[in-house]
C-alpha cells in the first residue's frame, strides 16, 4: 500500500504544481538566461514550499492554519511586493552581465532556491489547492495514518520535483537558439508578466481589506 500511496502522492506533487503563474515564469525566464541547474534549483524551492503546504493540509497543523487565516491579508501582500520587486529586476536585467556571470561562475545556485522558495511561500492559499486534491484522492490523516502519510508526502515532493525538472531541462534545450537581444525581450516580457501578476496579488488583498485595515 505504500507503494500505491506514494505514486498518487506524486501525482497530487504534479497536478499542484503544473498550473503555470509567477514562479514557473521566473523558472522559465532563469533557465534561459543561466542555465539548467539555475532554473531546477529554482524550481526545487517551489517543490519544497509545496511540500511543506502539503504537509500542513495532510496533518491539519491547527496552529499553523490558524495563524494564515489570521494573517493571510498581510502574507499576500507582502508575497506580491515581493513578486514585484522580483519583476521589476527581471525587466532592468542586461542579459550580457548575466551571460558573463555565468561564465565566470558566479551564479549562486542556493540563492535561486531560497529566492522562489520565499516566494511560493508567501503564497498560503496554495494549501487549498492541497486539501482539495487530497479530498479528491482520498487522503486523510485517519486513513492512511501517519506512515503512508509520509510516504505520501514524500511522494508529493517527488512528483514537484519531477515537473520542475522536466519543464526547466526542455526549456534549457532551446536555450542556446536565443541571443543576447532575445535575452533582453524575454526578460522584458518575463519581468512584465511577473510584476502584473504581483499587481493583481495586492490590488485583490485591498479590494477584499476590511474596514479596519489588512492587519487584525
Amino acid at each position: 500500500m505504500g507503494l500505491e500511496i506514494f505514486i498518487r502522492g506524486v501525482l497530487v506533487g504534479l497536478m499542484a504544481s503544473i498550473p503555470l503563474g509567477p514562479v514557473g515564469v521566473l523558472c522559465i525566464q532563469r533557465t534561459l538566461s543561466k542555465n539548467h541547474k539555475a532554473g531546477f534549483f529554482s524550481g526545487l524551492g517551489a517543490a519544497t514550499a509545496d511540500t511543506v503546504f502539503a504537509m500542513v493540509a495532510f496533518f491539519s497543523l491547527s496552529f499553523v492554519l490558524s495563524f494564515i487565516e489570521g494573517h493571510l491579508g498581510v502574507i499576500k501582500a507582502i508575497g506580491g511586493i515581493c513578486v514585484i520587486l522580483v519583476g521589476l529586476r527581471i525587466f532592468f536585467t542586461n542579459p550580457v552581465v548575466q551571460i558573463r556571470r555565468n561564465r565566470a561562475g558566479k551564479s549562486n545556485l542556493w540563492q535561486d532556491y531560497l529566492s522562489i522558495f520565499l516566494i511560493t511561500l508567501a503564497n498560503p492559499a496554495l494549501i487549498l489547492i492541497f486539501v482539495a486534491l487530497f479530498a479528491t484522492f482520498g487522503f486523510s490523516k485517519e486513513i492512511l495514518g501517519a506512515v503512508n502519510g509520509t510516504a505520501m508526502i514524500f511522494g508529493v515532493l517527488s512528483g514537484a520535483t519531477l515537473w520542475w525538472f522536466t519543464l526547466t531541462f526542455f526549456i534549457n534545450l532551446i536555450r542556446n537558439k536565443f541571443r543576447p537581444r532575445h535575452l533582453l525581450w524575454m526578460n522584458r516580457i518575463a519581468g512584465t508578466v511577473i510584476i502584473v501578476l504581483g499587481t493583481v496579488v495586492v490590488i485583490s488583498v485591498f479590494l477584499k481589506m476590511p474596514p479596519n485595515g489588512i492587519f487584525p
